[in-house]
């Protein structure tokens, strides 16, 4: 089996990357920060780009495109920390009109576990909710044996919500207190979950990617005693473990988007989240103090990743799950 790009996978990546790098690049990631509400113009241009749509059918107005390909663009969008609800954009094209061609923004929040988070709150028109009951791997959270499986949908002026500080500048948070639980929709719970985290993990992915990138950079361009730092051992070993960790998540994750099983899918989260993580503390240690400033954009991979990793399947949780699977 062949597990290289083919040429029109990899057109659609840099086609990705070039709309991303001209509409949302350093600076505007920088004004980001203050203003963190997705830009509209950017997210219709998504949609007419395909963003959404890429894995409808042409019949039905989408590029026809499968899973492998999804998981490319959002690599490039978590290398770029696009900031707003993506993953539900691209779940949801289909489901809830306007939202493949960016028209409409909405949330997808999991309601497995407390506190149940919103992302971007002030900027979606419809709330969807993903409920997982006893005996699912998720539904292992506080009150999870009073829900059942279930999808449901609710306008934004529904839903109750309290406000919930986020580690992540770029990604308000407000938790959400009741939901009307009236419109269910009919929706495959467990394809739903396993598709949220392994988009999620190609946005670690992504990232990961990234601050190798931005480590390497630095490490070339800063001096320290006559010589670039790039040249002393302990950094180079830094950037070759960020290289490592990231090529073992890049695998973990093109691999389960191919076979699409729920536990490959575990361990490319869990490998992807791991990459994320500790690759943005490492350039964090490479930069120095200038890692912890606003002018870079080092600290903000890192706060993202943060919040990833707390998205759809966490740590402790995916360990235990392929723990048991070893042991069966």
């Amino acid at each position: 089996m062949d597990f290289q790009l083919t040429e029109d996978q990899r057109a659609l990546q840099g086609a990705t990357r070039e709309l991303l790098a001209g509409r949302f690049g350093p600076e505007r990631l920088r004004a980001a920060v203050g203003d963190p509400a997705p830009d509209r113009a950017l997210w219709r241009e998504l949609g007419a780009a395909g963003f959404f749509a890429l894995r409808l059918p042409e019949e039905a107005g989408g590029v026809g495109l499968g899973l492998p390909e999804a998981v490319l663009v959002f690599e490039e969008s978590g290398r770029a920390l696009l900031p707003g609800p993506l993953v539900a954009g691209q779940l949801l094209a289909g489901v809830v009109d306007g939202v493949a061609s960016g028209e409409k923004i909405v949330g997808l929040c999991e309601g497995g576990r407390e506190p149940v988070l919103w992302e971007h709150p002030a900027a979606c028109e419809e709330l969807i909710l993903v409920e997982s009951g006893p005996g699912c791997p998720d539904g292992a959270g506080r009150g999870a044996q009073e829900r059942t499986d279930g999808v449901y949908r609710s306008a934004a002026d529904q839903v109750s919500r309290a406000p919930f500080a986020s580690v992540d500048p770029l990604t308000p948070l407000a938790r959400v207190t009741d939901l009307p639980r009236t419109e269910p929709l009919a929706l495959d719970v467990s394809r739903l979950r396993r598709e949220a985290a392994l988009l999620t993990a190609a946005q670690q992915l992504g990232s990961a990617v990234r601050t190798v990138e931005l480590a390497v950079a630095h490490a070339r361009r800063r001096e320290q005693f006559g010589a670039p730092i790039g040249a002393f051992q302990a950094i180079k070993h830094l950037c070759a473990q960020m290289l490592v960790r990231a090529e073992m998540a890049r695998y973990a994750v093109y691999a389960a988007s191919v076979t699409d099983g729920d536990l490959d899918v575990t361990g490319a989260k869990l490998l992807a989240d791991e990459a994320a993580v500790r690759n943005a503390r490492d350039c964090v240690q490479v930069h120095g103090g200038m890692g912890f400033t606003w002018e870079a954009e080092v600290h903000l991979h890192l706060k993202r990743a943060w919040l990833r990793a707390e998205c759809w399947g966490v740590a402790g949780e995916a360990e235990e799950l392929l723990a048991a699977d070893l042991i069966d």
